[in-house]
């Protein structure tokens, strides 16, 4: 009975998580246009950041509550679903996924960059305070980056701009979106309201309370099912909290808009690597256990490597989609030891 309790507490949390990020991102991007910062901006800072949203709320609370451990499960696992999981999904939806030449030449070796930078860090079973501001200056660099060569011509548009677009066609009705060679300033402050700024204040605290039930719920089925704490965050906290991703990757198949879905992908594994990793190890050294080491990491460098491959390729196939969940379905099998 206290199982099903913890386990109710835990839908519930991922939900508050989930929604709480999407109410709070919603009135973040009216905010921020109305302040006068330019689309490209806006959607680089807050819609690049909003599918990693959840992820590092739950991973703030965990380092708060001394359950660091679920926070390299939380990033591998993310990762790893957003890959095989996400991309494999993708893949059959749409029958093949094409890799546009923007996303071969800049997210690919971002993406394989950043995932060896990740790797690296946490091979020896932690990431120090040292290592975490490490991943924040990588962070800040792939940032500084993206804006300067994003903002710089509307032929450089990339995955992250499109994918602003794309989430704000129907949250934006009365804002036109332009390319973002233009960097217009915003005159949208006329739809901005205190209603816009309530639902901030109340995404941020659905945020934190998610958060923080979403780590005791966790650490209570563990205790029960007398499986690790990282086990359980690698595979049920991550595919909860990469549903945004899903979400977004699978409306953008089902337009056709391919490098939307993928850019997703690659921006959302980009942050929580260099941010969902580094920002909590501000606070405290974070323990990479056992299972997430001996198991999550290798899964970790094989989906990636898959990806990359299948990227230059230029084509994800739906057969290739098949195989990502499959190679998902095995890693499940030998975390549980099913296999």
């Amino acid at each position: 009975m206290e199982l099903i309790i913890w386990a109710v507490i835990f839908v519930a949390s991922l939900v508050l998580v989930v929604k709480g990020a999407d109410w709070f991102l919603d009135s973040a991007e009216k905010i921020g246009l109305a302040m006068g910062l330019s689309s490209f901006v806006v959607g680089v800072v807050i819609v690049g950041l909003g599918t990693s949203l959840p992820e590092l709320a739950s991973s703030l609370a965990a380092v708060l509550q001394g359950a660091s451990e679920l926070v390299a499960a939380n990033v591998i696992g993310s990762n790893i679903a957003n890959i095989l999981l996400i991309v494999g999904i993708g893949a059959i939806v749409g029958g093949k996924l094409a890799v546009s030449k923007n996303l071969i030449d800049l997210d690919i070796p971002l993406l394989a960059i950043t995932t060896t930078l990740g790797v690296v860090v946490m091979f020896d079973g932690s990431v120090t305070f040292a290592e975490a501001i490490f991943l924040i200056l990588a962070f800040a660099v792939f940032l500084a980056y993206s804006i300067r060569n994003g903002g710089a011509s509307g032929e450089k548009d990339g995955a992250v701009t499109q994918l602003f677009a794309f989430e704000n066609k129907e949250a934006f009705p009365k804002i036109e979106i332009t390319d973002i060679g233009d960097d217009p300033k915003r005159e949208a402050s006329k739809h901005v309201t205190v209603r816009d700024f309530v639902w901030l204040i109340v995404g941020l605290g659905a945020l934190v309370a998610g958060g923080n039930y979403l780590v005791q719920s966790v650490v209570h089925m563990s205790e029960i099912l007398m499986i690790g704490v990282g086990a359980i965050s690698l595979v049920a906290v991550a595919v909860g909290t990469s549903l945004p991703e899903l979400a977004v990757s699978v409306k953008a198949v089902r337009q056709g808009k391919y490098e939307v879905a993928l850019g997703n992908i690659f921006g959302s594994n980009v942050f929580n690597i260099l941010l969902v990793l580094g920002l909590p190890g501000l606070f405290a050294t974070l323990v990479v256990d056992a299972p997430t080491l001996l198991l999550g990491l290798p899964t970790l460098i094989i989906a990636t490597l898959f990806f990359v491959l299948s990227g230059i390729s230029q084509r994800i196939h739906s057969y290739e989609g098949a195989l990502y969940l499959i190679i998902y379905a095995f890693f499940i099998g030998k975390l549980f030891g099913l296999f």
